[in-house]
C-alpha cells in the first residue's frame, strides 16, 4: 500500500520528507537514516537530504514503506 503525503510547496527535501512522513523524529536524524536505509526516488537509488521531491514523485525506503508526494488536499 502507497502511503501519500501532502505537501504545501513546489517541492520537499528528502529530509524534511522523512519528518513530515512520520518516519523520523527530528531533522536531525535524516542524515543517520538516510545512511542505514535503502530508499528510492522514482525507482532511482538516492540518499541525499536535499533532494528536492516533487508532486507525483515515488518513494520506497525498504522495511519501511512505499510514498507518494501530492500537494492535493
Amino acid at each position: 500500500m502507497t502511503k501519500e503525503v501532502t505537501i504545501h510547496s513546489e517541492y520537499i527535501t528528502l529530509g524534511q520528507f522523512l519528518k513530515l512522513a512520520d518516519i523520523i523524529d527530528s531533522g536531525g536524524m535524516a542524515k543517520w537514516f538516510l545512511q542505514e536505509h535503502h530508499i528510492t526516488v522514482n525507482g532511482e537509488e538516492d540518499n541525499r537530504r536535499g533532494r528536492k521531491l516533487r508532486d507525483g514523485d515515488s518513494i520506497v525506503i525498504k522495511d519501511v514503506g512505499r510514498f507518494t508526494v501530492s500537494t492535493k488536499e
